[in-house]
């Protein structure tokens, strides 16, 4: 089924997941927990005018980028603004003293990061340059959830590559029309999900989730606070070449993806800390089934919750087939938004913890390509992330070099320390489930080499 170009786009509704962000800004205005920014750095001779009409052309082709919220009659709708510039705002370090430099440079991403985006008047995309030498920037962009997702980010930075390139060698814009926008795409799911798939893939939710327990009870090192701060950090890892290498092979011998493997050893890892048999994970889907959205940039994610019955101590390749069959049936339900599931299951809300599941993991599968811009050379540049959605989120990332992986947490339950732990555990949990993955989930390895040694 096509999507349809409307041709009336005055006041139009949100999508179920921009209603979901519109009422969290209401719930926590100002708040910076659904940024998204990434920052990179920028060798040789920046054309700077080339880059500015680059963001100018992305915002002019994307109506997202370009839309704004208002209420009308008490319900939030969409208004498509008319093309303008984004911002890019240019700060000079060149003068700081080098040993200051990463200090002024670390607070001004979290500076820019951390800037409130008004729903009403801004653009939900802006950029800053931070000039380090003659041949040496950074350059942060910073979008709002509403209008993207991780699969968009991929979309922005290739586009600006395309623009960056044609402008810098004074050829026009190379990028062909988009079909639809994101507004016709809102519309239509939900004329499509009312008439056809709500109430189906409903009942399979239902009955998937009942009797679910509300919490996922993790040891952690302070109470849970009555009132969520959202307050966070994270901690980066890498696998070795070998053990993601036999990851991937088990995988393919257990007729599973590596997602589903990644997904059970890390419910095995809740299921040792909980002692809870029933575990919960969220898992985010890129929900780009339709061509006609492929390309665009806007909020399409949508969050599939993954029980999994932990019960019966079997074996891990008992359990990556249960963990399979969960998976293959959520992704046959996929379509039914998660704000739209909470709302269905009369959920009780709590300010204390997520509805549903509070731990989350991602596989970034996303394709991403090395970006070339011409007379510059490319590297991402981290930017620290102190804030988290969930108690936990686990994610990984395939890298020709092995699998890279990041949790972000909760500093409010967890201390640096044992996350450091925690992250090492699952290390030697991945270790243990290559090497006999026949062995009972109770009794795989969790403890570190040092950690046995304190037990002796």
């Amino acid at each position: 089924q096509k999507i349809p170009k409307l041709s009336n786009r005055e006041s139009l509704p949100l999508s179920y997941a921009q209603q979901r962000m519109w009422f969290w800004e209401q719930l926590q205005p100002g708040s910076s927990i659904y940024h998204i920014a990434q920052a990179l750095q920028l060798q040789g001779d920046l054309n700077i005018p080339a880059l500015q009409k680059s963001l100018n052309e992305i915002a002019a082709r994307h109506e997202a980028l370009r839309t704004n919220f208002i209420v009308q009659d008490g319900n939030p709708v969409q208004v498509i603004q008319e093309p303008r510039a984004v911002e890019l705002l240019v700060f000079n370090l060149q003068d700081i003293p080098n040993s200051d430099r990463p200090n002024q440079i670390e607070q001004l991403l979290q500076q820019q990061t951390h800037r409130p985006f008004d729903f009403a008047s801004d653009l939900m995309v802006r950029g800053c340059l931070l000039q380090l030498d003659k041949q040496e920037h950074i350059l942060v962009l910073v979008m709002h959830h509403i209008a993207s997702d991780g699969w968009s980010m991929n979309i922005v930075w290739q586009e600006l590559a395309d623009l960056y390139q044609a402008f810098v060698s004074g050829q026009p814009n190379p990028l062909v029309e988009l079909p639809i926008q994101y507004a016709d795409y809102a519309v239509w799911q939900r004329q499509w999900l009312e008439a056809q798939v709500q109430q189906t893939q409903l009942n399979y939710w239902q009955q998937q989730l009942a009797a679910a327990p509300p919490v996922l009870e993790l040891p952690t090192d302070r109470p849970r606070p009555p009132v969520q701060t959202y307050q966070g950090a994270g901690q980066s890892f890498t696998l070795s070449p070998e053990l993601s290498q036999a990851l991937q092979k088990l995988s393919r011998q257990e007729g599973a993806t590596l997602f589903m493997t990644l997904l059970a050893a890390f419910q095995t890892l809740l299921y040792r800390y909980s002692r809870q048999e029933d575990i919960l994970v969220g898992c985010a889907i890129a929900s780009r089934n339709h061509q006609e959205i492929e390309g665009l940039i806007g909020f399409f994610v949508n969050t599939l919750v993954m029980r999994t019955d932990m019960s019966g101590n079997p074996s891990f390749l008992q359990l990556l087939q249960r963990v399979r069959q969960v998976a293959s049936s959520a992704y046959a339900h996929q379509d039914l938004p998660f704000e739209k599931l909470v709302e269905q299951l009369q959920i009780e809300r709590s300010l204390s913890y997520h509805p549903l599941f509070q731990v989350m993991f991602i596989l970034q599968n996303t394709p991403t390509q090395d970006l070339e811009l011409p007379g510059l050379s490319v590297v991402a540049q981290e930017i620290d992330n102190d804030k988290a959605a969930f108690d936990l989120t686990l994610e990984m990332l395939e890298t020709p070099t092995g699998i890279k992986g990041k949790i972000q947490y909760n500093t409010d339950l967890f201390d640096a320390a044992t996350i450091s732990r925690m992250i090492e555990h699952l290390q030697t949990l991945l270790a243990g489930i290559v090497a006999q993955p026949e062995q009972n989930i109770a009794k795989l390895p969790l403890l570190s080499v040092s950690e046995q040694h304190q037990l002796l």
